[in-house]
Order: C-alpha cells, then structure tokens, then sequence
C-alpha cells in the first residue's frame, strides 16, 4: 500500500470521531472548515496526489474522491440529524409549556421617588399629629387666591404664572395652600394637617423649574399659637426628615400674602460641616416659606380670628428631593428613563 492510501484511511477515521462527537451546529462547521474547506485536510491531500506518480494517482484517486463523496454526505445527514433533534426538543418544551410558572430576572417596579419620599414626609407629620388631607388639582379663584388674601391685582393671577381653564374662574392649583381653605371651613379646632400634592405653573421648563411640581404644606390653628410654636415644629420636622437631631434652623423676614408675618426658614446644611457646593459654602440651606396664618385667611372660614391663631409653612418636594440625592435637573422626576429611576 502506498503511503497516501494510508493517510486517507487515517483523515477517515479522524473525521468519523469528530462527526460522531459532534452534538451543535457549531461544531460542525467546525468540522466542516478543517476538513472540507480549502485549507481542510481533503484539500491538502487532493494538493498532494498532484506530486505522485501516473500509477499511484491512479490507486490513491478513487480513494480520495471516495473520501470526499463520503465526507460531503455524512456531514449533510449529521446537519439534518442535529436540525431535526433541535425542532423535537421545541416541540417537547412547547408542550409542557407552563404559563404559571415563575420567570427570575424579570423586571419588577417600584415606588417612585416621590412617592417615596411623600410617604417619608407623610410619615413624619403623622408621628407629630398631623392629619394628611388631600384637595382637588382643579381650583376655583376663591379657593385659590381670594380666600388666601391674595388680592384680584396681584401678579400671581396673571397668566403668566397661572393655567386658568377655558370655564370661568377654574384654573389648576398654584399651591396647595388652597387646601387648607377646604379644611379651615370645617372649623373644628385644634386643627393640624399637612397637604401634600402636585401644583401647576405656567412657566418655562429648564433644569431648576417645571411647569408641574409637588409641594407639601402644613397647618396649624389652635387658640394662643405663636412664632415660637412655628419654628419649633419646622426643627422638629426638618430634624426628622433629614435624620440629623442636631439640625438648626433661621428664619428671615419674607411676605406671602397668606401669612402676617411672613419667614423664609432656612436649615443648617446636612450634608457638610464647612461648607459645601449644596449649600454653595454658606452652611444654610434656605428650604421653604412659613408664617403664622394671616387673619383676612381665618375671617374668609368664617373663624373668629380674635381666639384662634396658627401657622403654615410649606416646602417643594422636588427640591428637597435634588438636595437629597444629588439630581440636577428636576425634569427626570416626570421623564420615562429607566436608569434614572432604577436608582431608587
């Protein structure tokens, strides 16, 4: 026997136990690409005839080409066979398919960040005997503005900064101060709510304002309340919310219309003990305005103002929510992207 022969039989023999291994696709093409190829084994040995002899051609030809016919065939049948085991073991899982079971790595929802964070503040109120009220996004004047001491020349009422409706007098709530007009009509006393709730503007959008945000307001009326009450409660309340008991508070004169006299309350910042890019170095964070509840607010209730008093103070909880986490652009709080809201 010549020595070629041989080395076809052996070629032979190597492709039947890489055929017979061969369980995937894949791996046949890989079997496909060393020996049938043009750089596969039966080329090579098609390359090498071409240097034999006319008599040993004439031996070693068929061979090969028996080998390659061979070769060519099983592997067709192996594709077939492989193809032919994928399509049954789909049918056999469709058939025992079972809808019900449990499916792991799905995607499972959450609360959002302002509920999150409303359920936080609602929480806080509640351990301090506050009751949490809720009133309608869709106001009338009276509620929103007369009732509130704002007068029908202030430029709250403009359309810049007010979404009036197409019916008279309706328009989509400034503030959630209008709340408190709803409450105060039911004049049972001592009386404490807060109102948590979205507000509307109508004001251009960028990375600090939206037209639409959330606010939380809070509402005390009693018999004898005073200033003092007030700053005492918004340090108890910021201490709670920010979970730092050694937290300070400041007041500054303001004006709302709502409230005589009027304070900006700002916080000891939180989150740095020299100064920080949140409190912009100062070590204070100015966080919302308050005052005790003006009495043109309790005569449109009908409350007598000369025995009850109180105060408000109310905050944004969008802000509170970027000084918290670090967001800068309070537009993601309304946009639909999921790795922004994933985080929390």
């Amino acid at each position: 026997m010549i020595p070629i022969i041989a080395e076809i039989e052996q070629v032979k023999q190597s492709f039947i136990a890489a055929l017979d291994s061969a369980t995937t696709g894949k791996e046949l093409d890989e079997i496909r690409n060393a020996f049938m190829s043009r750089q596969g084994e039966i080329a090579r040995l098609m390359a090498l005839l071409k240097t034999l002899s006319l008599e040993e051609k004439r031996q070693a030809g068929p061979v090969l080409h028996e080998l390659r016919a061979y070769a060519e065939a099983a592997l067709d049948k192996k594709y077939q066979q492989n193809e032919q085991a994928g399509l049954q073991a789909l049918a056999c899982r469709e058939q025992s398919f079972d809808v019900t079971a449990l499916r792991y790595h799905d995607k499972r929802g959450s609360l959002h960040i302002y509920s999150q964070i409303i359920e936080k503040l609602e929480d806080i109120f509640i351990s301090m005997g506050y009751t949490v009220v809720e009133g309608p996004e869709v106001e009338t004047e009276f509620y929103n503005f007369d009732a509130l001491n704002i007068p029908k020349n202030h430029p709250a009422r403009d359309a810049h900064d007010t979404f009036w409706l197409t019916i008279p007098s309706l328009l989509l709530r400034t503030h959630t101060s209008a709340v408190q007009i709803h409450t105060l009509e039911k004049r049972e006393f001592p009386l404490a709510i807060c109102a948590p709730g979205r507000v509307y503007r109508n004001e251009a959008t960028d990375a600090s304002h939206n037209f639409m945000f959330t606010q939380i307001e809070g509402l005390f009326i009693d018999k004898n309340v005073s200033m003092a009450n007030l700053i005492a409660t918004v340090q108890t309340f910021l201490q709670a919310v920010f979970e730092k008991k050694d937290l300070k508070v400041r007041a500054r004169p303001s004006y709302f219309p709502f409230v005589e006299p009027g304070i900006e309350i700002d916080c000891s910042c939180p989150f740095c003990i020299a100064g920080c890019s949140i409190c912009k170095k100062t070590k204070w964070i100015e966080l919302m305005g308050a005052g005790l509840v003006h009495p043109n607010v309790l005569k449109s209730c009908g409350i007598d103002e000369q025995v009850y008093s109180g105060f408000a103070f109310g905050l944004g909880i969008d802000r509170l929510a970027m000084m918290k986490y670090g967001i800068n652009d309070i537009r993601l709080f309304q946009s639909p992207k999921i790795g922004f809201l994933e985080q929390f």
